[in-house]
C-alpha cells in the first residue's frame, strides 16, 4: 500500500441477492478471505443480478478491490464519524399523530 497511490487487487467472490418480504439485501463474500478496509472501493464484475420476488439468487463472480492509499485511509477514519450523521434522519414536531 502506497502513501499516495492506490493498489488494485482481484478476488473471487460470491454474491447473494435476496428479494423476499422478510429480507431485501445484496451481500458480497470474498472467497479468498480478502478484507475491505476504510476507504477501499469494491467493483463486482459482470451483469446486474435480478432476483425475482420471493427468491434468493447466489452467483460466483470476480471483484476488483481498489485499496485506499495511506492518506485516503487516514482521511476516511478521521471524517467517517461526521459523515455518518448524514445518514440519520431526524424529525422534530410539536404535533403528535398516530
Amino acid at each position: 500500500m502506497g502513501f499516495l497511490t492506490k493498489e488494485k487487487e482481484t478476488a473471487p467472490c460470491t454474491v447473494e441477492v435476496s428479494h423476499k418480504f422478510e429480507s431485501l439485501h445484496a451481500h458480497v463474500r470474498f472467497d479468498n478471505g480478502a478484507v475491505v478496509h476504510p476507504g477501499d472501493e469494491v467493483v463486482v464484475q459482470g451483469p446486474e443480478i435480478m432476483a425475482p420476488y420471493g427468491e434468493v439468487v447466489t452467483e460466483s463472480r470476480t471483484a476488483i478491490i481498489w485499496r485506499a492509499s495511506t492518506v485516503e485511509r487516514m482521511w476516511t477514519r478521521l471524517t467517517g464519524d461526521m459523515e455518518f450523521m448524514e445518514l440519520c434522519e431526524f424529525s422534530f414536531s410539536e404535533e403528535v399523530t398516530l
